[in-house]
């Protein structure tokens, strides 16, 4: 008590700003020492959980394999398979249990497939965790809904495509691109049927994530793009033309023309490649004739279009640009006109010989 006493008559006999002092280092000191009591609580309740997911991890995957050996009877469920779902669903009650039941069930469906992922398809579907992940959409936090709508998209759910589709133009583009995996996913083609109805951006890379599940279908039967190539939203048209060059639609040359004079810019550079691709001849001379009114980068990529479908007739155009101030219009005209007509290739005046003409034509002799 003495000791104390004399701490008490020390501390304040102290300035104030040594009594801060001893203030926030004591203050600190307790904190730490609160903060080790707790993060040593933590560790323990984590191991502990541990323990119990990989228990009931366990016991729930006993379980699912009971159910797909499991002989069925003529109305396709057995009593073993009644009593696994029986068991499925005391668990589904529990928040803890609920989760650990859908990741075991998303542990097995990758590793199995043909019937018996079909099997645990539709055992999803007789539980309540499709209930469940349907009350994810109605949540108001946008990853939730995102949530939901990837666990109906990877247990193939297709009855949840009217409640989906709701947020087919959400505001969060995690939950648009979760809308749009779910519908081509379970619905191929069809499933891109959103399109119709999209206001919002189709990102370049959910053109590509979506391209790439398209061409895993064995069914290539596309649908008629054509509303799309006309939408008001301009990545609808620009995703509309990926589909029209990767699926060879030969029969909306029409309406790709027509496309040519779209008011957007970074259209108009998209479809260019197409209108290559699928050798649309007829779209040069409107080229040709809006070619001064075009921006730097269209010309460019005409010129492209012109070393694909070059003609005969094409050489006028070519030689009025072979002295063209942007310097890859220049090289490809000058390389163009080398294909067309070597003799006037070769016969051009290469003066003065330092000018940057020059040095092209050389290259291209040499190439």
């Amino acid at each position: 008590m003495n000791k104390f006493q004399y701490f008490l008559e020390y501390y304040n006999g102290e300035p104030l700003i040594i009594q801060l002092v001893w203030m926030v280092s004591c203050f600190l000191f307790l904190t730490v020492i609160i903060l080790i009591i707790y993060l040593k609580f933590l560790r323990v309740r984590l191991r502990e959980n541990e323990k119990i997911t990989e228990k009931y991890t366990k016991d729930y995957e006993l379980l699912l394999i009971t159910y797909l050996y499991a002989e069925t009877d003529e109305n396709g469920v057995s009593l073993e398979r009644q009593s696994v779902i029986n068991e499925l669903e005391k668990g589904i009650e529990n928040t803890f249990k609920r989760k650990i039941i859908v990741a075991t069930f998303l542990k097995l469906g990758n590793e199995i497939t043909g019937e018996m992922a079909e099997s645990i398809h539709h055992l999803y579907s007789q539980t309540k965790l499709k209930k469940y992940a349907l009350s994810k959409l109605k949540n108001r936090n946008w990853y939730i809904i995102a949530r939901g709508i990837r666990e109906l998209t990877l247990f193939h759910v297709k009855d949840a495509h009217d409640q989906v589709v709701k947020h087919v133009n959400h505001s969060r583009r995690e939950v648009r691109k979760e809308v749009q995996l779910y519908l081509v996913n379970l619905f191929h083609f069809e499933g891109l049927n959103f399109l119709d109805d999209l206001q919002t951006p189709l990102s370049e890379w959910d053109q590509i994530q979506l391209l790439e599940e398209l061409q895993k279908m064995e069914d290539q039967q596309i649908p008629d793009i054509s509303l799309w190539l006309k939408s008001t939203n301009k990545y609808v048209v620009i995703f509309a033309l990926k589909l029209a060059e990767i699926y060879n639609q030969f029969g909306m040359k029409d309406v790709l023309i027509e496309l040519i004079s779209h008011k957007d810019k970074k259209v108009r550079l998209e479809l260019i490649p197409v209108l290559s691709h699928l050798h649309v001849i007829e779209a040069k001379e409107i080229f040709k004739n809006n070619f001064n009114e075009s921006s730097k980068d269209e010309q460019i990529e005409f010129f492209k279009l012109l070393e694909n479908l070059i003609e005969p007739s094409d050489e006028p155009f070519i030689i009025e640009h072979i002295y063209n101030e942007n310097f890859e219009v220049k090289y490809s005209a000058l390389k163009l006109l080398k294909v067309l007509n070597t003799t006037k290739f070769e016969n051009l005046e290469l003066t003065p010989p330092e000018s940057d003409f020059v040095k092209i034509v050389e290259f291209i002799k040499n190439y």
